[in-house]
């Protein structure tokens, strides 16, 4: 007999064998309508898998939310099984579920055209109504490839090719159509719904490698009902208005091109953006005690074998050789270099906590179909710390490094974070009772900072273990930034040591910490947050003096000149147009303020203020305006501090 244990920890004895259709049966005949798959030991399984050993069981309907990542991946089946219905000749690759839906790469000759979505909607209807089982069906290596070789389906039998000896092959049928899958699915097609939609075309290297073949891409979503599909359509709508990649556009920002893929051209007020989050990180950071370092771009390659990155992460380094054969590596990180900075000079235990900082340029190489504007680069900056420190202090640092990261959040209008513990990964350096304690510190100090967390399984950097924390933006999506990682393997690859108090030499435990993460990254995030209209502290310009007549030329001047030495980054705009123009141009750049002088206001001295999404003008004193700004345009911290000063 197995011995099944259900969620509310109760037991029942099953004849092995068993399937979670049977299990769902012996509860209730309306459970096991309802079931679309189960969950064994938190695994999820066909419903119609053998159940052989004891373990946990869970029933999966299609009302639970484990329910909604199956039925996006039974859709990629009905979508492909549509694609190649419609356009005979067209072969299927792969179709992973991603978040908010999934996605299928074809080969063809022939692009898609968003025209076409109409036809393969209908087709997906017609298989979903139709209602056709999902039969599994485990097929030995020779078999397989012969069936797809004489389908012409030449990336499956690659794609067989690369599974290792000993896994099964699985092919999931749904009618007269099949494909090769590892599973997952629920029972039919017609467990699906109607809540899907076709959404994009894009263009795919076959496993994401330039020199392999193109691919389209064809984006989807699906959702448990229409309501939430009509939901997410609505956020899309709202991020399309948010896009980074357009408003850096309009606000003159930034570009890329593809003489260096991955890789941000900063312009002039882009530039001021990412200089204002430098200096606002840099007064926090010094304020916490971090002392800003800098260490080289390239290392040897000798240096990252030690610290475990050439073995876990050697294909996302970019290599350059020199003439003399030495083999150096563009920083993915800046961990090794700061463990160089510590050992310069001999640290007692008294010298801890050591914090160093840096902004370090950092290089990952990242597929030429991941790269997406700032969110996803080849280069991009890291706003990187590390505290050497002693095992029993990790606890008290790491809840000051929580209380840094929540309130530095809310200085950016971020109230709503998310944090999550991730632990060892499958692919790891270090002796498991490290990680034991590496785990118990982390854990022992996000409960002492009195926060709640979630689980992240498996997700830890390959060193440590770390907290993560996810910012929720003004439309709902979650972007992860800042990271807490407690690490007891580098130091000691590396030779790290500081003399404790009995004389002897003993190994830091290293505290990772990034608040941004990539600070190219969070400013994408910031400006889609707020849909371009920065608040004044961060906006590149904060006041455009704009003339309503020519005789206004020189007060205009003069009024800019005002601001600048006021401290507020100010422009001017001279040009012969009408004023309604040049508001409505400025207005589309996200100009928060402009100041708008005729003859009147000059006569008086006095300017006209309009805001960035009001139609409102209020006309002030030209001192008493700039004073108004300048209190406004102060930093969150600045303000604090100011705020404190006065109160004392």
């Amino acid at each position: 007999m197995v011995s099944l244990t259900f969620p509310d920890s109760s037991k029942r004895d099953f004849e092995p064998g068993v399937t979670g259709a049977d299990v769902a049966a012996s509860i209730a005949i309306s459970l096991a309508k309802k079931a679309v798959a189960v969950k064994l030991d938190g695994e999820l399984r066909d419903l119609a898998d053998p159940i052989e050993t004891d373990c946990a069981i869970e029933i999966v309907t299609r009302d639970d939310a484990d329910a909604l990542g199956l039925i996006r991946h039974d859709a990629a089946h009905v979508m492909a099984e549509a694609v190649q219905s419609l356009f005979p000749g067209t072969q299927v690759t792969i179709g992973p579920i991603i978040e908010d839906g999934f996605y299928y790469d074809f080969a063809r000759d022939e692009p898609f055209t968003p025209e076409d979505f109409e036809a393969i909607e209908a087709k997906m209807a017609e298989i979903i109504k139709a209602d056709q089982p999902f039969t599994k069906e485990v097929w030995d290596r020779d078999k397989a490839k012969r069936h797809f070789t004489e389908q012409g389906e030449t990336y499956k039998v690659e794609l067989i090719d690369a599974i290792p000896e000993d896994d099964e092959i699985r092919v999931y049928s749904q009618g007269d159509w099949l494909d090769l899958c590892r599973g997952p699915h629920m029972t039919s097609t017609g467990k699906i719904g109607s809540a899907f939609k076709l959404l994009k075309i894009a263009g795919a290297y076959w496993r994401g490698d330039s020199n392999n073949p193109m691919l389209q891409r064809i984006y989807a979503t699906a959702w448990a009902n229409d309501q939430d599909l009509k939901a997410h359509l609505e956020r899309l709508e709202e991020a399309e208005k948010r896009d980074h990649r357009r408003l850096a556009r309009e606000m003159d920002l930034f570009h890329f091109q593809e003489e260096a893929p991955g890789s941000v051209f900063w312009h002039d007020k882009g530039w001021t953006l990412f200089q204002a989050l430098i200096n606002y990180m840099r007064r926090r950071q010094a304020a916490a005690g971090f002392a800003e370092v800098n260490s080289p771009d390239m290392l040897d390659r000798e240096l990252w074998e030690r610290s475990g990155h050439w073995e876990k992460f050697r294909e996302n380094m970019f290599i350059s050789q020199t003439p003399d054969e030495r083999v150096f590596c563009c920083k993915p990180m800046n961990c090794p270099g700061h463990i160089q900075i510590f050992k310069h000079g001999l640290k007692s235990y008294r010298d801890l906590p050591v914090k160093i900082a840096e902004f370090g340029k950092v290089h990952r190489y990242e597929p030429s179909g991941a790269l997406h504007g700032l969110l996803r680069v080849r280069h991009f900056t890291q706003d990187d710390a590390h505290i050497f420190c002693s095992e029993d202090q990790v606890t008290e640092e790491c809840v000051k490094v929580n209380d840094l990261l929540l309130s530095i959040y809310r200085d950016f209008g971020f109230e709503d974070v998310i944090i999550k513990f991730a632990d060892r990964p499958p692919k790891r350096v270090g002796a498991d009772d490290v990680w034991d304690r590496s785990e118990a510190a982390l854990k022992t100090a996000v409960e002492a900072a009195g926060c709640e967390y979630e689980l992240n399984p498996g997700e830890g950097a390959f060193y440590g273990p770390k907290l993560e924390y996810v910012l929720r933006d003004a439309i709902g999506r979650d972007w992860q930034c800042g990271t807490v990682q407690v690490d007891l393997n580098m130091p000691e690859r590396l030779d790290a040591f500081y003399i404790g108090p009995d004389g002897e030499k003993h190994i830091p435990v290293m505290i990772h910490r990034a608040i941004f993460g990539s600070l190219e990254r969070f400013a994408g995030i910031l400006i889609e947050h707020y849909a371009g209209h920065l608040p004044l502290w961060l906006s590149p310009t904060q006041v455009m003096v704009t003339t309503i007549v020519s005789e206004a030329d020189g007060y205009a001047g003069e009024v800019r000149d005002a601001l600048i030495r006021a401290g507020l980054r100010a422009d001017i705009d001279l040009r012969n147009e009408k004023i309604n123009y040049k508001v409505r141009e400025h207005s589309v750049a996200k100009m928060p303020v402009m100041f708008v002088v005729g003859k009147r206001e000059a006569e008086e001295k006095s300017v006209s203020i309009r805001r960035l999404g009001s139609k409102d003008q209020k006309v002030l004193g030209l001192d008493e305006a700039i004073a108004l700004l300048v209190d406004e345009a102060l930093p969150p911290d600045l303000r604090e501090a100011a705020s404190g000063r006065q109160a004392a």
